[in-house]
């Protein structure tokens, strides 16, 4: 052991790459998708380092284009997932004891392979398994990932740093420990840095992880795995479980090892993973720490003196980037009558240029949904406002599935503040609208405050500085990450905290401290350094 104090790197954003005409990332992403869409692969589970097949298969399929065949992967049962928590507790008993500093050296080792010789494969697994635009997936797959990589651990040696106080006499100090069994990693298709995330922030502070990917991302999930491989993470630290919710879920909420879950996900799912939490929790070794960010119905609320052609880039991007498949996506608007006849029109005249298409043409900035199901959900709530007498569809609205899952950037301007696409979570490329009165301005905050039972994002315009004081007051517990004059997406790690409330989940802040420490258990040493030899008190003594 060293016996010296070491300082980790300063963290820092990764810079991201333009991939503009004539750049040279530009070139080697290209070529990166052909190699890849070229070839056919068979992903196994990897558990305690070793590759396991379980012939139960499911084909890795392209949103964008039905007819590319990149192989399958191996799906996980009860048999799998009980294999993988043995070698997880296995592989804790070595992994807990290892000298911070090292565990430190693989997440910063892993940051620089990714943001260098690994950037054009993760960039161009989740262009083809998740059908993201190459900008887009600079800024999830690589530059938010290694930022997590960076940060959280320097956030965790300065949640150590922090230390109580010694008076004279004695020694306090306080041990930042891994949680004991192992955390249940549940990861989302929509974000690959979700996906590296939520089981290496656990790892990093001395913890073993069980990973189950979104099914529909397990082809992107699949090549962090082998990164983790490259940057030293030793096997059985991090157990790659893909497999439906119920046969990988089920075993591990009866697990009395179960010391956490980092969850990324629908509401739904996370309230009954929490409710099985408490049926078994009378069989459980610990107190399972539950860290969840789920469910959204992100809004822009703007004001009369709101800039329009701002608010325009604001909508467009903060409801289509991605398809509007963001956690944070905009979903609803509330927009003043006085400024409506403007931004309308400017509004649709720009979504109408938008080019929509494979994400390998670097022209398109919309591609497509990720799959049949959520194809057949969000084109439900389109035709539910085509054959609305509140609502009018003002751009886009058709739905083609015939070559892959293309829905148009798709705008609802409704007359009901509680329309059914302005109150549910829809979780696609659809903003609906609400014009309200400017003397009902008051009405219209409430109305943007308690519609929806979600708290993620939220986005409020003005350039009146006492409406953006009011606004931001009425619509304190709306959202856990706020935007003033701005689109309500795109946070950044070391920048702003991830996380929202009310049914968004626990708002635990991934990319911060606070996240960090949910996966740390302290012990608290007292050492006295010259121990009383007389157990009476002075006040014992007797009267003179």
């Amino acid at each position: 052991m060293s016996n010296t104090y070491f300082k980790v790197p300063t963290p820092y954003n990764e810079p991201i790459k333009s991939y503009a005409p004539g750049a040279p990332e530009r070139a080697e992403l290209q070529a990166k998708l052909k190699e890849l869409q070229s070839q056919k692969i068979e992903i196994p589970l990897i558990i305690g380092g070793k590759e396991i097949k379980t012939g139960n298969t499911a084909k890795l399929r392209v949103p964008h284009d039905h007819s590319i065949d990149l192989g399958v992967y191996h799906k996980a049962g009860e048999k799998e997932v009980n294999m993988a928590i043995e070698a997880a507790l296995e592989a804790r008993k070595s992994w807990s004891e290892m000298p911070w500093e090292h565990r430190v050296t693989i997440f910063q080792k892993a940051a620089d392979l990714l943001a260098g010789p690994w950037r054009a494969t993760l960039n161009a697994a989740t262009m083809i398994g998740q059908s993201k635009s190459a900008y887009q997936a600079e800024i999830d797959a690589v530059a938010e990932l290694a930022d997590f990589w960076r940060f959280n651990t320097a956030y965790m040696v300065d949640l150590m740093a922090d230390q109580p106080y010694s008076p004279p006499g004695m020694w306090n100090r306080l041990e930042y420990r891994a949680l004991e069994g192992f955390v249940f990693a549940v990861t989302p298709f929509n974000f690959t840095s979700i996906a590296g995330n939520l089981p290496t922030a656990p790892a990093m502070v001395g913890n073993v992880a069980l990973w189950k990917p979104a099914s529909s991302a397990v082809y992107s999930a699949y090549f962090l795995m082998k990164l983790f491989e490259e940057a030293g993470l030793p096997a059985g630290v991090i157990n790659f479980v893909p497999g439906s919710g119920g046969q990988v879920g089920n075993p591990v909420m009866a697990s009395e090892h179960l010391a956490g879950i980092h969850f990324t996900g629908s509401t739904e799912v996370f309230q009954s993973m929490w409710k099985s939490i408490g049926d078994n929790i009378h069989k459980m070794k610990y107190y399972p720490r539950i860290v969840g960010e789920t469910g959204g119905k992100d809004f822009i609320f703007a004001h009369n003196s709101a800039k329009i052609k701002a608010l325009v880039v604001a909508a467009i991007r903060g409801a289509f980037e991605y398809q509007g498949q963001k956690c944070s996506a905009a979903s609803r608007m509330y927009i003043p009558k006085s400024i409506w006849p403007e931004f309308k029109e400017l509004y649709t005249t720009e979504v109408a240029k938008i080019k929509m298409g494979e994400p390998d043409n670097f022209q398109n900035f919309f591609n497509a949904v990720i799959d049949k199901a959520a194809f057949e959900t969000i084109k439900t709530y389109i035709d539910h406002a085509k054959n609305s007498s509140e609502a009018e569809i003002i751009t886009g609205g058709n739905c083609d599935d015939s070559k892959g899952n293309f829905i148009e950037p798709t705008t609802i301007v409704t007359t009901n503040p509680k329309f059914k696409s302005i109150e549910e979570e829809i979780f696609g490329p659809v903003l609906t609208i609400y014009v309200y009165d400017d003397d009902k301005f008051d009405e219209a905050l409430e109305l943007c405050d308690t519609t929806s039972p979600y708290a993620l994002t939220g986005a409020i315009w003005a350039q009146d500085r006492q409406a953006l004081v009011k606004m931001a007051d009425y619509l304190r517990n709306a959202a856990g990450n706020f935007y003033i004059n701005d689109k309500p997406t795109a946070a950044v790690v070391g920048q702003q905290p991830f996380g929202g409330g009310r049914a968004s989940g626990t708002n635990d802040k991934a990319g911060s401290a606070m996240n960090l420490l949910r996966w740390m258990t302290v012990r608290t040493i007292k050492e006295t350094f010259v121990p009383p030899e007389d157990w009476t008190y002075p006040f014992m003594g007797k009267e003179i």
